[in-house]
């Protein structure tokens, strides 16, 4: 470097600080498309939520537009059973929230965020026009059923109709995760009036998913059932494109941060050294553990964390041995981890009991899209002249949901405020646990509905007819609303707590993880399904949910799910008081 040179950099360097103390730069490390530090006027905050916005907005209306009346173009197209038709759409369900996995590694350890939504999108896109051409050529589908004979779709008609369908689960494995961190990632976590705003970025986030899902269960469950499957299936396509096209023309504003590193290749690291140290005595005094001396972690684009005292045997990892502190080689990071790196770990085993009880909810949430449907089949389904497609009811998730979040925003949160002292009204601790208690109210009105449509078929001699009993379908509404207020409080309180409490270089994979509790929902709910069906359909018996409805006892199994619902309630309670939050320096 020449001298020239070096007097610049030690300028630039000055004045970057002196700007970072102003408050002009960022304080989280992000950096700008090109890598370079990136001024707050100019970047990110609301000035680019609006392209992320309308990337989610966009993706969930093409998501939903497939999801909500699968089960119907199972059954009705492909000619499947319902318990079959259930499982495919729940198994399919918990795929796709099981590949952010994949999606969420990659961009924590090596593309970044921006790059892992790029890439998945589209093999998103490729995914949904699969499928639109197996639901709109004669040849990939089979023919339509002659009074009760419903010919089966052939091996070539499933295949190219599941390979459509999968494409789709691999592709939101890019984006599920990262496209609510990458739209958290415009706030400042160093700027206290950013860091409020990033909390009422979420409920806005939640809010456009439900814009897109609210157009896909009323006009696109509409249009699939009577315009036809193929212009169904084609236009949520076509919004995938302009999901795509959203998220790229924000690029310039956008705030980027830098991937760590694989956050698994960290986790084996802390294993492995804390086990090799096994037998090393941890220091009374926290500050004798390892940590780097600069003011940033050795961790790409992460804050220090604090040293916590529990799971102190993982704190092994960070006791310098002898021979390290002899020879002064500290580089092994298979032998000897920094502080953070061991808290990045603790961080992940604290939440796992919280993590886990969101399963639960997420096998009650699955109903919404199979069960709810098959209910909503055997209800008068007519208002006047005008017929209510099942499906469509899950529109009333969606209206709920748009209801409750500007009202939670505007005015749960104010008045929370006043009572807890917290910024954002309640915790995300408190706010999930709401969830979880409205979660029993919505399976109780379900098996309520059920217990009175199934009377109604014994008083009218319907139980061994297959149809449809004259109960209005509008009684499902309140099982629909009440899930909606549950996910809002639940949901997108998973949505804070995963970001805010994970650690800096590992909140896809803490996104992910928040999803995967979804997808082992989705799982629960197939093996749920599988078992009770396996158990009621014994010596003969039609079972709890039998493709004749009227023959079976939904309201059971509705009753079954409400009853796990209130034991996960009270386990979540007792992991809740035992949550300890993460401290970053």
């Amino acid at each position: 470097m020449s001298i020239v040179e070096a007097i610049y950099f030690v300028i630039y360097s000055q004045v970057f600080i002196i700007n970072e103390s102003n408050g002009l730069y960022t304080g989280d490390g992000s950096v700008d498309f090109h890598g370079n530090p990136v001024l707050k006027q100019n970047t990110g905050n609301w000035k680019a939520c609006p392209f992320i916005l309308g990337n989610e907005g966009c993706e969930r209306l093409a998501y939903y537009g497939i999801s909500t009346n699968l089960v119907t173009y199972l059954t009705n197209k492909l000619h499947q059973g319902n318990v079959s038709a259930a499982r495919n759409v729940t198994t399919w369900q918990g795929t796709c929230y099981l590949t952010p996995l994949i999606g969420a590694i990659l961009a924590d350890a090596y593309w970044g965020r921006y790059w892992t939504i790029a890439t998945f999108s589209t093999i998103y896109f490729i995914g949904m026009c699969t499928l639109t051409l197996s639901a709109s050529v004669p040849a990939l589908k089979p023919a339509e059923c002659v009074g009760f004979m419903c010919p089966p779709a052939s091996a070539a008609q499933y295949i190219v109709f599941f390979l459509g369908l999968y494409l789709i689960a691999l592709g939101t494995g890019g984006i599920k995760p990262c496209v609510s961190s990458f739209g958290a990632d415009q706030f400042d976590d160093t700027d206290p009036a950013e860091r409020v705003k990033k909390g009422s970025f979420f409920n806005w986030f939640y809010f456009s998913i439900n814009i897109g899902a609210l157009i896909s269960s009323s006009f696109l469950v509409w249009i699939q059932d009577n315009a036809g499957w193929g212009l169904g299936f084609g236009i949520p396509a076509l919004f995938m494109g302009l999901a795509i096209v959203s998220f790229f023309s924000g690029t310039k504003l956008y705030r980027f941060q830098k991937p760590g590193g694989s956050p698994i290749t960290r986790m084996c690291q802390v294993l492995v050294a804390s086990f090799h140290k096994r037998n090393v005595k941890i220091p009374g005094d926290s500050n004798l553990l390892y940590e780097v001396q600069d003011k940033i972690s050795a961790i790409e684009g992460s804050r220090k964390l604090e040293h916590s005292n529990e799971l102190k045997c993982l704190d092994k990892a960070a006791v310098i041995s002898d021979a390290e502190l002899k020879s002064g080689d500290f580089s092994n990071p298979w032998k000897l981890c920094t502080v953070t790196q061991v808290e990045e770990f603790k961080i992940l085993i604290r939440m796992f009991p919280i993590w886990a009880t969101g399963i639960v909810f997420s096998a009650v949430y699955a109903q919404m899209s199979t069960l709810f449907v098959e209910q909503g089949t055997m209800l008068d389904t007519t208002i006047g002249s005008f017929r209510i497609p099942p499906a469509s009811l899950s529109t009333f998730d969606v209206v709920s949901v748009i209801f409750w979040v500007p009202v939670y925003d505007r005015f749960i949160v104010p008045m929370a405020r006043k009572v807890t002292g917290n910024g954002r009204g309640f915790t995300e601790i408190q706010r999930m646990g709401i969830g979880l208690f409205i979660s029993i109210l919505c399976m109780s009105a379900a098996a309520l509905v059920e217990i009175n449509r199934l009377e109604l078929a014994r008083e009218l001699n319907l139980v061994h007819k297959p149809e449809a009993v004259p109960l209005s379908i509008l009684w499902q509404i309140p099982q629909y609303f009440l899930l909606g207020a549950a996910e809002v409080f639940t949901f997108i309180g998973q949505l804070e707590f995963f970001y805010d409490q994970s650690p800096d270089a590992m909140r896809s994979l803490c996104s992910a993880l928040s999803l995967l509790t979804t997808a082992l929902g989705n799982y629960l709910s197939s093996f749920i399904l599988t078992i009770v069906t396996y158990l009621t359909t014994r010596n003969g018996q039609p079972g709890w949910i039998p493709d004749n409805l009227n023959e079976g006892h939904l309201d059971f199994f509705f009753w079954l799910l409400a009853a796990l619902s209130f034991f996960n309630l009270l386990l979540y309670i007792v992991c809740a008081k035992r949550y300890r939050p993460k401290k970053a320096s």
